[in-house]
């Protein structure tokens, strides 16, 4: 699954070759930066760099679309909103979001995590929408 989804990143990357502004992202620690962004048809694509600091994280959020992400390094925890963890993500290793899961990503390690995600969002919707914290305490 990794070389397919490093291939579909690599050529949305060329093919979204538009420049864009950055966006805020909910959580602490975490910054991102929009590398490419295009709309084709009723459907958005975003690719877009993230960086989340040694114990910071996303804050409770969900997608309206599918994200396809790939670890370039650090490690990943990724807890759904029933406080389940559903996946330990480290560099090399890709995974995808379906849409409307509510979730936080956490770096849990003593490095910088450094994710790159494309979007596959309806035309018009927001990266992200924040969730409730359903108290899972983190």
């Amino acid at each position: 699954m990794r070389r397919p989804l490093i291939a579909v990143l690599a050529a949305f990357a060329a093919l979204l070759a538009v420049p864009a502004t950055a966006s805020a992202t909910p959580g602490t620690g975490v910054t991102g930066t929009i590398l490419a962004q295009k709309t084709i048809g009723h459907t958005d694509y975003t690719l877009r760099e993230i960086t989340i600091q040694p114990g910071g994280y996303t804050g409770w959020h969900f997608h309206d679309g599918t994200l396809y992400a790939y670890v370039k390094s650090g490690t990943l925890t990724h807890n759904l909103a029933d406080c389940s963890i559903d996946g330990i993500f480290g560099t090399g290793r890709a995974f995808t979001e379906k849409p409307d899961q509510v979730h936080i990503g956490r770096n849990l390690g003593s490095t910088p995590l450094v994710l790159e995600v494309l979007y596959v969002l309806p035309a018009g919707s927001p990266l992200s929408e924040d969730a409730p914290d359903p108290g899972c305490g983190f």
